[in-house]
C-alpha cells in the first residue's frame, strides 16, 4: 500500500498505517472504526480466520511491517501462537530498521453456525489478552485491539460505550469510508477474501477428484519408465515445456467470460484430466520448473497464471504434495505483476503443501521482505536468452515423478535466482 497512513485513537494512541515516502498523501484515522474499515486495504484482501498484527513506528503512527496468521481453532496453542507472532513482527521490523512503538492487533472471524458475533468476540478475548501480553513481555504495547466478526467489530481496549459499545459496532458499507476513497484514488483494491482467493487454488472435490486422481496414477505409470531411461529424459522434459505452452495459448484463445468462479471453472473445463496430469507430474522437475518460471510478464502471465490456478486444483487425493510447483509458480506470477496480496497466499498454500519447498520458501520470505522482484525476473530472463537461441533441450535430473512420499524427499537443485 502506498500511502502513509496517521492514525490514532480518541485517546491519542496512534494506531497503524502502512510506510510511504514524505509526498504520499496522509489519511488520519480517527476511530476503532476507521481502523477496522482500513484492514482489507492493507492486506488485499479481507482476513477470515485470521489474526493480524500491525507495527506501528513514530508519534504520527506511521503503519510499518504486517503480519497475518490463521487462528488455532485450539485454545491450548493461542499462548504459543501468540508467542510466536509477536516475536516474528517485532524482531522483523527491528532487522528492516527499527523496533515498533506499538502494535496494532486484529482478530477477525466469522461466527459459526448460530453463533453471534459478540459471542465470537468472548471467546477471542484470551487470545487477545495473550497478544497483549507477548508484545508487552518485548516492550512493545499493543495500541488497540479489534474483533471483526459477523460485518461488526469491537474493539478490547477501548473502555467508552459511545464508540465501543458491548454489542459491537456496524462496520462501514464497502466503498463508502474515508479510506475507501483514497484506496481507490491511490488505485489499491481488495481481492476478496481470504477464503475466496483460497479457494481458487484449492484441490476439486466430488467425482471429478477421483478421475483426476486415476489419471494422475496413469501419468505417473507411463512417466516413470521415461524417466529411468535416460535417454528418453530430456525428451519428457520437452514434451512437458511443448505440453505448457499449447495450454497457454488455448487459454489465451477462449479467455473466460467472467471474473471469480465462473473464471475457474471456465479454465477447468478447458483442460483435460490427462493433459493436467502430464504437465503437473513435468513440473515436478525443477529444470522444468525453472523454464516456466521465465513466463512471469508481458502477454505469457495471464495465461501462466490460468494455467498454474487450475494445475494446483488438479492436485489431488495422494497428490497434494505436487501442489507446491504450481502453487509456487501462481505466487511467482502474482508478485511479478503487481498482486502482493494474492502471492503470498499462493506461495503459503504451497508451503502447507510441502514446506520444505525451497524454491517457496525463498520467494516467500523475499516477498515478505518487499524485495523488488526485478532482480529475479532479471536472471530468468537472462537464462532464457542464453537457453533459446542453442534451442538447447531441457533435462530433467530428479527422481521419478510418481506419488512422493516424506522418505523419498526431493534433493535440491539450483534454481535461476535462488540456491536452490
Amino acid at each position: 500500500m502506498t500511502n502513509n497512513h496517521e492514525s490514532r485513537t480518541p485517546s491519542g494512541r496512534p494506531a497503524v498505517s502502512p510506510s510511504g515516502s514524505t509526498d504520499d498523501p496522509r489519511i488520519t484515522l480517527r476511530s476503532p472504526a476507521e481502523l477496522a474499515d482500513a484492514l482489507p486495504y492493507m492486506l488485499g484482501f479481507h482476513p477470515t480466520d485470521s489474526l493480524v498484527m500491525v507495527a506501528v513506528h513514530g508519534e504520527g503512527g506511521r503503519f510499518g511491517g504486517r503480519l497475518r496468521v490463521g487462528i488455532p481453532t485450539a485454545p491450548a496453542e493461542w499462548e504459543d501462537t501468540a508467542r510466536q507472532a509477536a516475536d516474528c513482527l517485532i524482531r522483523g521490523s527491528e532487522r528492516r530498521g527499527g523496533k515498533p512503538d506499538g502494535i496494532v492487533v486484529y482478530l477477525c472471524q466469522d461466527p459459526y453456525g448460530d453463533e453471534s458475533g459478540q459471542r465470537v468476540m468472548t471467546r477471542l478475548r484470551p487470545l487477545a489478552q495473550r497478544i497483549r501480553l507477548a508484545c508487552g513481555a518485548l516492550d512493545v504495547p499493543v495500541l488497540e485491539a479489534l474483533c471483526l466478526s459477523g460485518g461488526r467489530y469491537w474493539s478490547y481496549c477501548c473502555p467508552d460505550e459511545r464508540c465501543c459499545p458491548a454489542e459491537g459496532s456496524a462496520l462501514a458499507a464497502p466503498g463508502t469510508s474515508v479510506m475507501a476513497a483514497a484506496a481507490t484514488y491511490a488505485g489499491l483494491q481488495v481481492r476478496g477474501s481470504l477464503r475466496q482467493i483460497e479457494g481458487r487454488l484449492t484441490p476439486l472435490g466430488g467425482p471429478v477428484a477421483g478421475e483426476m486422481e486415476q489419471a494422475l496414477d496413469r501419468a505417473a505409470a507411463a512417466l516413470v519408465p521415461k524417466i529411468l531411461d535416460g535417454a528418453t529424459r530430456a525428451e519428457v522434459g520437452a514434451e512437458t515445456v511443448t505440453l505448457a505452452r499449447a495450454l497457454m495459448q488455448r487459454m489465451t484463445l477462449a479467455p473466460p467470460v467472467e471474473g471469480g468462479p465462473g473464471a475457474d471453472d471456465w479454465d477447468d473445463a478447458l483442460l483435460g484430466h490427462d493433459e493436467a496430469a502430464s504437465l503437473i507430474l513435468g513440473l515436478q522437475d525443477r529444470e522444468i520448473r525453472d523454464i516456466a518460471a521465465e513466463w512471469m510478464e508481458g502477454e505469457e502471465a495471464v495465461p501462466a497464471l490460468r494455467l498454474w490456478r487450475a494445475l494446483a486444483r488438479r492436485c489431488v487425493g495422494a497428490y497434494g504434495e505436487h501442489a507446491a510447483a504450481p502453487l509456487t509458480l501462481a505466487g511467482w506470477v502474482s508478485w511479478s505483476t503487481g498482486d502482493e496480496p494474492t502471492a503470498r497466499i499462493a506461495l503459503a498454500l504451497a508451503l502447507r503443501a510441502d514446506s520444505e519447498y525451497r524454491f517457496a520458501q525463498l520467494l516467500h520470505h523475499a516477498c515478505n521482505e518487499g524485495i523488488d522482484p526485478e532482480g529475479l525476473r532479471h536472471c530468468l530472463r537472462e537464462e532464457r536468452r542464453r537457453r533459446e537461441p542453442r534451442r538447447k533441450r531441457p533435462g530433467a535430473g530428479t527422481r521419478p515423478p510418481g506419488r512422493r512420499t516424506r522418505t523419498a524427499r526431493r534433493e535440491p537443485r539450483r534454481t535461476a535466482g535462488s540456491d536452490q
